[in-house]
């Protein structure tokens, strides 16, 4: 299972693509995490400030 960025939670801060080991996260308006790279490693949301990456 990979992890998703809830929108409305996202500040778009960055955080969770810095900590990302596969570069799963891109950037916009709120930060998306592409399910095919995601490795489900929890690195996103252990630096993520406001907890808005959540295991699916």
């Amino acid at each position: 299972m990979a992890y998703k960025i809830n929108a409305d939670e996202c500040i778009a801060c960055g955080a969770c693509a810095d900590g990302c080991p596969v570069e799963a996260i891109s950037a916009g308006d709120v930060y998306t995490i592409d399910a095919d790279k995601c490795i489900d490693c929890g690195a996103c949301a252990d630096t993520c400030p406001v907890g808005a990456p959540k295991a699916e």
